[in-house]
C-alpha cells in the first residue's frame, strides 16, 4: 500500500461487512505516549500507563480503548473495541493487552473489497506475535517473516526500492 497512512502497517480488522464497510486499528504505529500523557487531569489508575497508538487516519481527535487477547485453544486474536474506562481497567485486570488508539481505520461499503481485488493488501490470519513482538514498529516485518520465504524477502526490502 503506497498510501502513507497504511504503508507497512499492520491493521487488525475488528469489523467487516461488504455492505456497510470495515473498521480496524493499526497495531504497529506507537505514538510513544501513554494514556496519562493525553489525559493528564484524570485519575485512570493502571490505565494511565497504557500505550497509545495511531489507529488510523479517521477521527484522530478521539481516543479509544481496545483490549486484545490471544485465545490459545482456538488460535484466534480477540479484540474488544470501544471500551469505556471501567471496561478497559477490567480487561487490564484480566491480563489482556489494552491499548489506546488515536483515530481508527475505516472503509465504506465495497471499498476494502476493491482494494483487496487489486491486491493492495497482504492478508493473513492473526498471529500471536502481534502481542509478543518486542517493538511494535517491527511487527510488519516480523509477521511477513513468519508467513514464509516469499514474504521474508519482502520483509527485508527497503521502503523505497528505487534507492536500492
Amino acid at each position: 500500500m503506497r498510501d502513507s497512512n497504511f504503508a507497512r502497517s499492520v491493521v487488525f480488522m475488528a469489523a467487516h461487512n461488504a455492505k456497510d464497510g470495515a473498521f480496524g486499528y493499526i497495531l504497529n504505529r506507537p505514538l510513544d505516549q501513554c494514556v496519562s500523557d493525553l489525559l493528564p487531569d484524570q485519575d485512570l489508575g493502571a490505565l494511565g500507563d497504557v500505550p497509545v497508538f495511531l489507529g488510523g487516519p479517521v477521527s484522530t481527535d478521539k481516543l479509544a480503548f481496545a483490549a486484545l487477547h490471544w485465545n490459545k485453544r482456538r488460535r484466534t486474536l480477540r479484540c474488544q473495541t470501544h471500551l469505556s474506562v471501567p471496561d478497559a481497567l477490567h480487561a487490564l485486570s484480566l491480563g489482556h493487552d489494552v491499548r489506546g488508539f488515536v483515530g481508527y481505520s475505516g472503509w465504506s461499503g465495497g471499498q476494502l473489497e476493491s482494494e483487496l481485488e487489486v491486491r493492495s493488501w497482504i492478508t493473513t490470519t492473526a498471529r500471536p506475535l502481534v502481542l509478543t513482538v518486542e517493538k511494535p514498529t517491527q511487527m510488519w516485518s516480523a509477521i511477513l517473516k513468519d508467513m514464509g520465504p516469499v514474504y521474508q524477502v519482502m520483509a527485508g526490502m527497503p521502503e523505497d526500492v528505487s534507492l536500492n
